[in-house]
């Protein structure tokens, strides 16, 4: 496992037209307790012992500075070795809050900007002054030293404005920018019907960004879009890759590390959808999922270990097993690349080992 992902509380001060959350703030009574957080830290550092190489762990939420023992939390992590990272919407990052950040030992900060004006990312967020709140938050960070990316996901409302985004993350002094491909799950299913990208959109996107990526100095990552990998290839586009691309990098060089996959297979970065294969999510309720878009419920930290599921589950095994994809994804000369992306499949064909729903590709043989 690379990447835990965990959901730190359900409570949020914004109220994203996208969300993956379906739960409202009266719901942070259910967030798993302080003890049974760092019971949950201390399982994620026992697999990160057996696999050979400490997990990212990601302090997510809602958001996560909203809970109350988050710099506790972090803390403790941090002395069981494991690499952090904070998602935040940026908008209660101030003087004070940054200083804490640099001090508990978070490598990089994500602060979400959908879109580069005001207008664009208010709308998405549902509340005016947010655009500008995060800005500020992303400069509070840069003055104390704190490494932040800007994440942005993409939909119709913002995919004009591209460019636009690289240039601001560049002047606010992010190291880089990943690209969300929406994925129709909690808040944003309904939303979604009529902003997502068709699957011939999401093409023409994947090579705008790959064209982006070899001239851009920031570091460039699209999830969601496991078909990104596949039109890289086929363009023959590929930038050299970030030496300082941490936390990712510090948690498992190259992509790939010892034991890094249940069954001693290595886990390379450049693969697609990597639901249950080299991330996880954990909500509130110490639920686990293959990911935080992705409900299909694995089991909970509070009554089995996070080793135990991660090795034994039947449904991240399923998930791991390119062999069994359907439809197209199945006979696709690119399925052990992209995969394509399991969450969605889920969303619109009711099961996660369907093929990509988003995707223009057609396969061309039945060969790896």
């Amino acid at each position: 496992m690379r990447l835990l992902f965990w959901e730190s509380t359900i409570k949020c001060n914004l109220r994203c037209a996208h969300c993956r959350r379906v739960e409202g703030d009266e719901a942070v009574s259910t967030d798993i307790t302080t003890d049974q957080a760092m019971d949950m830290i201390d399982q994620l550092a026992v697999l990160g012992k057996e696999q050979g190489f400490m997990p990212v762990l990601v302090f997510s939420g809602g958001e996560p500075l909203c809970r109350d023992d988050i710099f506790d939390l972090i803390k403790y992590a941090r002395k069981k070795e494991l690499q952090l990272a904070l998602a935040s919407n940026g908008t209660l990052i101030d003087a004070e809050i940054a200083a804490k950040v640099k001090d508990s030992g978070i490598q990089r900060v994500s602060i979400s900007l959908d879109g580069a004006t005001s207008e664009i990312h208010n709308k998405l967020r549902q509340l005016e002054g947010s655009f500008e709140s995060a800005v500020a938050g992303t400069g509070y960070l840069k003055k104390a030293g704190v490494p932040f990316q800007i994440n942005v996901t993409v939909t119709r409302h913002n995919a004009h404005q591209l460019d636009e985004v690289f240039a601001m993350a560049k002047e606010l002094g992010a190291v880089a920018v990943h690209l969300f491909m929406l994925v129709p799950v909690g808040c944003g299913e309904e939303f979604a019907e009529e902003d997502m990208l068709s699957a011939q959109e999401y093409e023409k996107m994947m090579v705008r960004i790959a064209g982006l990526e070899v001239s851009q100095d920031l570091q460039i990552k699209v999830t969601c879009g496991p078909h990104y990998e596949r039109v890289v290839r086929q363009a023959g586009l590929r930038k050299q890759p970030h030496v300082a691309d941490m936390p990712e990098a510090a948690a498992c060089p190259h992509g790939h590390g010892k034991g890094g996959h249940p069954d001693g297979k290595p886990v390379h970065s450049s693969k697609g959808c990597l639901a249950g294969v080299s991330i996880i999510f954990v909500g509130h309720q110490g639920d686990v999922f293959p990911c935080g878009y992705l409900p299909v419920n694995c089991g909970n930290v509070l009554e089995t270990s996070l080793s135990d599921i991660w090795h034994n589950n039947a449904d991240l095994a399923r998930m791991r097993d390119t062999s069994k994809l359907k439809g197209k994804c199945g006979i696709c000369e690119y399925r052990n690349l992209c995969g394509g992306c399991r969450a969605r499949a889920y969303s619109v064909k009711g099961d996660y080992m369907d093929e990509e729903p988003f995707c223009s590709f057609q396969p061309q043989n039945n060969d790896e």
